[in-house]
Order: structure tokens, then sequence, then C-alpha cells
């Protein structure tokens, strides 16, 4: 990496391009010479739903949803089912490049885990590869964690369940190397709902989340069949599942989510900023879609509007845009 300094001062010619995994862990570990105003850094995400849909070539039907989106009118209902399985497809396929051409190729979910399977295991080799020799069994602790804090209806990040009697100073740092590495996201709780909602996070109470849908349900060990049918077994999971899915689709096109929470406990699972306005987004994994919480934010803070997510078609209800899951894409 410090190489490319000197293509760019001595060989200009040159167009280079590098490419790796755990950027984020090595560009923080000050053991060699950056590297600065020299580089462009793109940061590569999984593909997101949209992607998923044009490997599938479902170039129509992205049309159809981004114009339903754009109006707020429901989809055909033949449009809408068949974009609900896409959806479920990609939970468990996710975005990993490898798995989409596998599942292009053969729509085998079995050839597809193993491929996912493979890929949790380079990262458990990675964690032993790249991180300090003390902090490798907490941070494989964390990350198998995380998949079960999802589980709880209560998906803000707790250190006692990772470890009895579990503190921050005891695993912050493993945490920080997880997301540095990409294999996890964090999202903070806003304090105060106003525009820079940096400075208002509040760094003690946050979420993790894994940064690919597939990944997460092959380390969750679910079957194709389970997310298909979104079988009742998996209930307590499917809440955390779909947050997780709604916020590495808001990362991937370039927000930066927070969640809000209310001294009642009413919580609000993100809040971003679009279009110059700070957004509410509510998340639902089936149709049902009351939100008491939902109303008690728009009641304290009345934003231009907010957005419900859910399996329900496209519409508009008391100035909230209900948006189909798998149409978060479009936001």
């Amino acid at each position: 990496m410090t190489s490319l300094k000197y293509f760019c001062e001595s060989a200009p010619e040159y167009h280079v391009a590098a490419a790796g995994s755990l950027l984020g862990v090595a560009v923080n570990r000050a053991e060699f010479s950056f590297p600065v105003g020299k580089v462009d850094i793109q940061t590569m995400y999984p593909m997101d739903l949209e992607e998923f849909m044009l490997a599938m070539e479902e170039s129509e039907l992205v049309l159809q949803i981004k114009q339903s989106f754009n109006t707020n009118r429901p989809l055909p209902a033949v449009y809408h089912d068949a974009a609900m399985q896409l959806y479920r497809q990609y939970l468990i396929v996710g975005g990993m490049p490898e798995c989409v051409m596998q599942f292009t190729q053969t729509q085998d979910y079995l050839l597809v885990r193993h491929t996912q399977d493979m890929i949790l295991t380079g990262y458990l080799n990675d964690m032993s590869k790249y991180n300090h020799s003390n902090e490798i069994k907490k941070t494989r602790l964390v990350y198998d964690n995380i998949t079960v804090q999802l589980s709880k209806k209560n998906t803000r990040f707790q250190y006692k369940l990772v470890k009895k009697g579990g503190r921050a100073a005891e695993f912050e740092n493993t945490i920080e190397w997880l997301c540095l590495s990409g294999i996890t996201s964090r999202i903070y709780r806003a304090e105060q709902i106003r525009k820079l909602l940096e400075n208002d996070r509040d760094i003690d109470a946050f979420k993790i989340y894994v940064s690919d849908s597939g990944l997460l349900c092959a380390k969750k060990e679910l079957s194709a069949t389970d997310i298909l049918y979104m079988v009742d077994e998996i209930n307590d999971f499917k809440g955390g599942m779909t947050e997780n899915y709604v916020n590495n689709q808001l990362i991937v096109n370039g927000y930066s989510p927070y969640y809000w929470e209310s001294e009642r406990g009413a919580e609000i699972d993100f809040i971003i900023q679009r279009e110059n306005q700070i957004i509410p987004i509510e998340v639902k994994a089936a149709d049902n879609t009351k939100a008491k919480s939902l109303k008690r934010y728009m009641e304290l803070y009345k934003p231009a509007y907010a957005i419900k997510c859910s399996a329900k078609n496209f519409g508009w209800e008391e100035n909230k845009k209900i948006v189909p899951l798998y149409a978060v894409f479009c936001i």
C-alpha cells in the first residue's frame, strides 16, 4: 500500500488498482506509511436487493418498483408477490457476488450455503491473522453473539449477553475491529432529533448488525424453507433479521442510520437524513403495521413524513409513506 505513493509521484502514467479485504483494519494500524492524498478509496459492499434482482434478470420488475415508489401507487398483485418472493430469496442468498452468481446459475440453496460457510470460515481465519492474539477469542465471542442479540425483542447491544458480567472496557476494541473490518456495522441511538445527528449520538447505546443477510442466515443455520415460508418457529428472529436487512440496504445506498428511543420505551428502528429532512423509518417483518412508537415520534418531532417498511404494498397513510420491504433500496 505504501508503494502507491511512489507510483503516483514517479510513474503517474500508470493506473494502479489495488483490492483487499479488511482495509479498514489495515489503515488503522500504524505499521506502515499510508499514501494520504495519493489514492482514492472505494468501499465495496455486498450487492443490495436491486442488484440481486438485476442479476436474476428482473430489470422490468425493478422499473415497476421504482415507479410505484415515486408515485406511492400499489404494484399489481402479481408483481408484488413476485417481488416478495425475490426479497425472501435475497434474505437466504445475500449479496456476496459469488453466492449470487451460484444462485442465478443453479437455484441451489445448498450450494450457496456451502459458499457462505466458507466465507464465515474465512472471517474466523482473518480474525486470527489480523487481530492481536489476546483479542481473538473476544472477537469471535462477540461475533457469535450478534445473532443471539438480534433474536431478542430489544435488539440494542448488551455486553452482559456476550459474557456474564461483561463490560464495555472488555469488548469495545473487539467491536471496533469488527466494524472496521466491514464484517459488521454499528448504529447509535440519537439523543436529540435534529440535523447533524452525529453530534447527538449516545456512544453507550448502539445496535450491531451483520453486513450480509445471507451470512446472517447461514450463521443462524436457518434453512431456505424457514425463510421462504417464514415459519412460526423463527418468529423470535424475524424482527432482528428484517432490521438487519433494512440497515444493510440503507448503508449500501449511502446513509448513516441512527435509532431513537424514548424514556418510556417507544422506539424507532432507523432515523436517516434524506433530501435535507430527518425521516423516521419503522420496520415490520409482516404486514401488521400498527406502530404506536411511530405515532408518538410524529407527535413529538413532526417530521415532514415517515416511512413504514413492511410486507404491505405501496401506499400513503396519514403522512406515512408505505414502502414494501423489497423496495427499501429505493429510499
